[in-house]
């Protein structure tokens, strides 16, 4: 079901990067959790190493400290969380794919209520990465707008 005058490549775009955001998300919840926390903390210890970080440095003992109070309760909540996330995720990339009404209207509220943390990213970091982010959501919010736009359109032309 594709929008009279629109590719259903868009929302197929969309679909596939929304499957890979829940796919992602399975991967990283799951290898934290089998992990561990002593484990991630030997591999976050032999990274510094490698990469001759000082330890007691700001950046390094923060990550150092952060690894430190992670317990298996944090990582089971970790991994449940993802669990859940990659399933919105999921459940929205097949209904993007199969053109399902709902789930446009779906991507549109999900990409929206990210707009303002990663707008608020942009001004504070001035990083490359949350300004792809900030570029992508954009586009994604923008084009279910106009998907939603011309489906409300069609609707009334055939009233």
């Amino acid at each position: 079901m594709s929008v009279a005058g629109q590719s259903p490549k868009g929302l197929k775009a969309i679909a596939t990067l929304e499957a890979f955001k829940g796919i992602l998300s399975l991967v990283v919840g799951f290898a934290l959790h089998e992990l561990g926390g002593k484990e991630i903390q030997h591999l976050c210890e032999a990274l510094l190493q490698h990469l001759h970080l000082n330890p007691a440095s700001e950046i390094p003992s923060v990550i150092m400290h952060s690894v430190n109070e992670i317990n298996d309760k944090n990582l089971t909540l970790v991994a449940l969380g993802s669990v859940l996330y990659a399933s919105i995720r999921l459940v929205e990339a097949f209904g993007l794919w199969r053109g399902y009404a709902w789930t446009e209207w779906f991507a549109l509220a999900s990409g929206a209520v990210y707009l303002p943390f990663e707008i608020y990213a942009v001004a504070t970091e001035g990083k490359l990465l949350p300004v792809i982010a900030l570029v992508v959501n954009l586009v994604v919010v923008g084009y279910m707008s106009i998907v939603i736009a011309q489906r409300r359109k069609e609707k009334r032309a055939m009233s």
